[in-house]
């Protein structure tokens, strides 16, 4: 017999990793143009490019035989791409927590939605803007909320110096400005 259908035990000799709490399990804090950005994401989803991907689908169906044709395979592949994101969407949109930024104007404490200009030791300056989960985009230096530098940056203020927990060991920031959005007119 195969090894393959052995049974085995679950006490096998694998490491066992820490459990990880899933990605809806924290707060889901959001800005409001991060919540509309994600609403228009879906709802582009949902009217414009499943309809049309339904329709190649459908078109390349009836053209018979369905195991050789990459209209079909490839439509359905990203049907399932386009549900599956929609799926998602939608419950980080039902449990998102909406918080304008804007409310803390003027405040030289460092909030969600602040961009914070910090000094590190070397006096290396970084500017930041602490976002949400689904909005935070490094590459624009956006951090999410719960990055190790957000948390120690949160509830400082103008001037305090914190001090960050890295792989390489404890690194002190000193905290240079923080600025909040203007609130749009209404």
């Amino acid at each position: 017999m195969s090894k393959a259908f052995t049974k085995e035990t679950d006490t096998d000799d694998e490491p066992s990793l820490p459990p990880q709490a899933p990605v809806g399990a924290s707060k889901n804090y959001i800005t409001p143009q991060g919540y509309a950005r994600l609403r228009r994401e879906l709802l582009d989803l949902i009217d414009d490019e499943r309809p049309k991907v339904v329709e190649i689908v459908h078109w390349a169906a009836s053209n018979g035989d369905r195991s050789e044709n990459g209209d079909y395979l490839y439509g359905k592949k990203r049907l399932r791409e386009i549900d599956r994101r929609i799926r998602f969407l939608t419950k980080r949109l039902e449990i998102a927590d909406v918080v304008d930024p804007s409310v803390h104007a003027g405040s030289d404490q460092v909030f969600f939605g602040a961009t914070v200009t910090y000094a590190e030791e070397d006096g290396v300056e970084r500017t930041v803007t602490i976002l949400g989960i689904d909005e935070a985009d490094n590459s624009l230096q956006q951090i999410s909320w719960i990055s190790p530098v957000a948390r120690a940056l949160l509830k400082a203020r103008e001037g305090d110096e914190v001090t960050l927990q890295t792989p390489a060991g404890l690194r002190t920031l000193e905290i240079l400005r923080v600025e909040y959005p203007v609130a749009a007119p209404r």
